[in-house]
């Protein structure tokens, strides 16, 4: 008997062994094929490499995002590296083949790593991620990203219907004041710039200039807005991708002339501190009352805080005059770029931390420090200045979208210090209209053929 009993079980556990190896193992996958919200979908025992630009933000936010996306991926160890000069921790293990499979740098930035990146093919296309599903969510990336933001050369800048870049924390752009002054003086806001010039005489009669700025590198967004305001979105599409003869036509005379003009209404002083140590002065100038608008982004309020300011200070925000009454108004969107470099060695990993920072729970760490991502409708939950600032497109003003586009390496050529930087020349009376416009036509011409 007891022998018939081993037989038995022994034949019982060799039905089980061939039932357990034929049967297939359980999908964890949605219906609708992407990984369930309740389970990780990175690879187990994994490091992930993150770089982050350290703004007016801090650092603290990516530090949380961090854990969450580890806390939603167990097994994974995200490596982050912060710094307010990322391009200097960075940039040398880069050049020795080192690369973070996560960037969060944006273009602009006066070492110009991004951009260097960009010229020389250094992104990974990350057009797939636009298509992937929010971890934890039921939407798509793209489904929750804001119309227009992956539409333009800020985050496609190729041209080539692919996405490169994906855009974060985004700032309107446009003309900043104390609104307490205006109301202490009875004054309206310029709809115009012939307002704007009839304000800047009656201003400078009480001893305060109409305009400052805190570097010329901050005319970007400036400049761009104005190029929408003279001729439109097809006008702005030929001026940054340098067709010929596109600068001497009656539009592009008009932003010149308005640019110049401004220069006359600066305070003086700004282009002694128009740099990177001493920004903050010519910022300051808005606070006491010395000068009325300057262009800048929403994390001015952060970096202003505890400046002291004139009594019954408050901000306001408007978009550009209009160049003639009935005319649109703009205010550039400035937005933050996130990449992958193309050498990184976890891009799948990579990819999917791309996911997860447009989760509720990474968007509403990040505004918690005050940044703001183009996520639908979040805009809605703000209060506050930055209900303020991010209604201004609620309130009449067109979003300027866009920048120059990427070229070849063309030695000698910097086209934003030929048009940005140089304003500081106008103010201080070095380099005339004609000059900048002839700089700026010679090298539109130089870069044309090396567009990429």
């Amino acid at each position: 008997m007891k022998k018939l009993v081993a037989i038995l079980l022994t034949l019982a556990l060799t039905l089980t062994a061939f039932t357990a190896c034929g049967k297939a193992p359980a999908s964890s996958a949605a219906p609708d094929g992407s990984a369930s919200p309740s389970e990780s979908i990175a690879p187990a025992a994994q490091t992930l490499k993150v770089a982050a630009i350290e703004t007016a933000y801090g650092s603290d936010m990516w530090k949380e995002v961090a854990a969450a996306f580890e806390a939603a991926n167990p097994g994974v160890t995200v490596e982050l590296v912060t710094d307010k000069k990322l391009e200097d921790v960075i940039g040398p293990s880069m050049k020795s083949g080192d690369y973070p499979d996560v960037v969060h740098l944006a273009t602009g930035r006066p070492d110009a790593l991004t951009e260097t990146l960009i010229k020389e093919n250094g992104l990974s296309d990350i057009t797939d991620v636009l298509d992937m599903t929010v971890p934890g969510e039921g939407k798509k990336v793209k489904e929750k990203i804001a119309g227009g933001f992956t539409d333009s050369s800020l985050t496609n800048p190729y041209n080539d219907g692919k996405t490169y870049m994906a855009p974060m924390f985004y700032s309107p752009c446009g003309l900043f004041y104390n609104s307490g002054l205006f109301e202490q003086k009875g004054w309206s806001v310029p709809k115009t710039w012939d307002e704007m010039w009839a304000l800047g005489d009656k201003a400078k009669a009480e001893g305060i200039a109409l305009f400052s700025y805190p570097t010329a590198g901050y005319f970007d967004a400036f400049f761009y807005s104005l190029l929408y305001e003279v001729g439109g979105p097809d006008f702005f599409t030929k001026a940054t991708r340098y067709d010929e003869g596109i600068w001497e036509t009656p539009e592009a005379q008009a932003a010149f002339d308005i640019v110049a003009k401004l220069a006359t209404y600066t305070e003086k002083s700004v282009p002694a501190n128009a740099n990177n140590d001493n920004f903050t002065k010519n910022q300051q100038l808005i606070l006491d009352n010395k000068a009325l608008f300057m262009p800048n982004g929403t994390w001015v309020v952060g970096e202003m805080k505890d400046a002291p300011r004139a009594d019954g200070f408050k901000w306001g925000f408007t978009a550009l005059p209009a160049v003639k009454e009935g005319g649109d108004a703009y205010s550039y969107t400035w937005f933050e770029q996130c990449w992958i470099p193309e050498a990184a060695q976890n891009k799948d990993l990579a990819k999917q931390f791309v996911a997860f920072l447009y989760t509720d729970t990474a968007a509403v760490i990040f505004a918690k420090a005050g940044a703001i991502q183009p996520i639908v409708g979040f805009a809605n939950t703000l209060e506050g200045d930055n209900k303020l600032f991010y209604s201004i497109y609620d309130n009449g003003a067109k979003a300027a979208l866009g920048a120059f586009a990427a070229t070849e390496p063309v030695e000698g050529v910097n086209f934003a210090d030929t048009v940005f930087t140089a304003v500081n020349s106008l103010v201080n009376g070095s380099k005339t209209q004609q000059e900048w416009v002839d700089g700026i036509i010679k090298d539109s011409n130089t870069l044309r053929g090396a567009l990429k």
